[in-house]
């Protein structure tokens, strides 16, 4: 770490790196592409645009698949923020679903402790660090509710049966390979001291590893599967407001996690049309609301006046002008919304992408908060939760300070940008804080550069969200480097699979005039992929 301006007197050790050259094409298709974190979703996504389905089809199915997959990062235990872009009627809408805290949530519950909390904030600590894990860390779910919204007002596809990948890959089990082993190890210590989630993830008492030579295990995620399906057999709303919310309360207060039946039935997605803003000679429409698009807006306007003629590709010029717009609006950020720097764990954030042939666009990024949420399975509906209470700070009188019902910021930041030419971008990423940094210099790319997809996901990044340095991607040139470093202090860090220094990116585009789409998606990660309808 650089002590001053200047970079890290310790240089990039690739002998602890992973010692691959890693290239992952993009995919072109004649019809829609989905992209997502995990392959089997995005092979989801992709039948159902084959089946007929839309947009917003392939993209219900894919999250619901998510979480069947990677139920780690997110599921019907967490929460969304959605942009859609409807062809016919070339409007695009946002979909804030984000956490909300319980009603009965008492502020006096979470007294300040000493030190820092153990995960991706670097708020104060609390006692027994229960903002974080475990039952005082929960928050009431949004994603179904919103994925309920939409699919009532965009679906072309019955609810039932867009449930129906996801109800047959919980049935099937969890394949837990190399990196979902990883995942699983990562969070044991904690897994273990809930009963209920031991059971899944640690079924023998650890983490689940495969034979060399033999096929990995598989688990059962429980009591999942029955859950599901009765979601899809009585509606989104039966998790709110029907016998399905009274079996989850039921659940939760035998869990110790105060949920009641009025948050559930209190809860309601917001759903409506966004004007977006002017980037270059782009239109770009973001999240809104408590997400991290308000900073991304404010980010690429300062950008616009740091960056003022662009080269043909991105130099010293662009990346120190990169580092001070993000600098500078973060600030802004901690300073007024009452955000707080990030450490370096990694999130349980997801995001996928869908284009269809006819042009629909989503972007969909999803959550738990942090690895496995709360670290509680709900025993008896097999539901992770998510650990929302997490978003709030804990000290009192700030903008973001836990109070009961409340909603909480967050840092997703799915975006779609309309360019000159008519094209269409679907992108969004997860990690965290390093979200909207990685989303700010993927649109440059592509509007400022005119790169493809599958250049720009392969542009080294870095990052400046909210810590004191510019963290840079070991692959980036010399020059640029010297540049920064010459202007703040810098760390230099290789971009691998894990730990993850930075966001985990996904972009999808439709061309109207040739029809076509492409899609790439998160380099670095073993199963994140882009699927081409077919």
């Amino acid at each position: 770490m650089a002590t001053g301006h200047g970079l890290s007197t310790e240089p990039v050790n690739d002998v602890l790196n992973e010692q691959w050259s890693v290239h992952k094409p993009a995919v072109h298709s004649d019809g829609g592409v989905v992209t997502s974190q995990h392959v089997l979703a995005s092979q989801v996504g992709a039948r159902v645009l084959a089946q007929g389905g839309n947009a917003v089809d392939a993209a219900v199915a894919a999250s619901f698949a998510l979480g069947a997959v990677e139920p780690w990062m997110s599921g019907v235990g967490g929460c969304c923020f959605m942009l859609i872009y409807r062809a016919d009627q070339d409007k695009t809408y946002v979909l804030e679903s984000g956490v909300r805290a319980p009603l009965a949530l008492d502020p006096a519950d979470y007294p300040l402790s000493v030190g820092f909390d153990s995960d991706l904030f670097n708020w104060p600590g609390v006692l027994d660090n229960r903002n974080v894990l475990g039952p005082w860390s929960v928050a009431v779910p949004g994603l179904v509710a919103g994925l309920g919204a939409v699919a009532d007002r965009f679906a072309s596809i019955p609810w039932d049966r867009l449930l129906e990948p996801a109800i047959e890959l919980v049935a099937q089990g969890l394949s837990v390979d190399w990196y979902s082993s990883l995942k699983i190890a990562s969070a044991a210590e904690e897994l273990v001291r809930f009963p209920s989630s031991q059971a899944v993830y640690l079924p023998d008492g650890h983490a689940p590893v495969g034979q060399w030579g033999a096929p990995p295990p598989v688990i059962s995620l429980g009591a999942l599967h029955t859950t599901l399906q009765r979601l899809a057999e009585h509606g989104a709303d039966d998790f709110y407001r029907g016998s399905l919310a009274r079996d989850i309360v039921t659940d939760a207060l035998g869990s110790e996690i105060t949920l009641s039946h009025d948050d559930l039935a209190g809860y309601r997605p917001i759903l409506r049309e966004v004007e977006g803003f002017t980037y270059r000679d782009a239109r770009i429409f973001t999240a809104t609301g408590l997400s991290a698009g308000p900073t991304l807006k404010h980010t690429l306007q300062l950008l616009e006046q740091q960056l003022t003629d662009p080269a043909e590709v991105p130099g010293s010029e662009a990346y120190s002008a990169y580092a001070a717009s993000m600098m500078s609006a973060y600030d802004q950020r901690l300073r007024d919304l009452g955000d707080s720097p990030e450490g370096t764990s990694s999130s349980c954030t997801t995001h996928l992408n869908v284009v269809d042939r006819h042009g629909n666009v989503v972007a969909l990024t999803q959550t738990l908060l942090s690895l496995f949420g709360s670290k509680v399975v709900l025993p008896e509906t097999g539901i992770l939760m998510n650990n929302g209470v997490m978003w709030f700070d804990p000290r009192p009188g700030r903008p973001n300070s836990i109070a009961p019902g409340k909603r909480p910021l967050s840092n997703m930041c799915p975006v779609i940008a309309r360019q000159a030419s008519g094209v269409r971008t679907a992108l969004g990423a997860s990690g965290g804080r390093r979200i909207m940094a990685a989303v700010l210099q993927l649109l440059s790319f592509i509007v400022d550069y005119r790169m493809t997809v599958e250049q720009a996901m392969h542009q080294p990044r870095i990052d400046a969200s909210g810590r004191e340095d510019v963290t840079l991607d070991g692959k980036l040139d010399e020059s640029i480097v010297s540049h920064l470093a010459s202007q703040y202090p810098v760390s230099r860090i290789a971009h691998g699979v894990y730990p993850s220094m930075f966001a985990c990116p996904g972009v999808a585009q439709h061309d109207p005039s040739s029809g076509g789409s492409c899609g790439g998606a998160f380099v670095m990660s073993p199963l994140a992929a882009a699927v081409a309808e077919g």
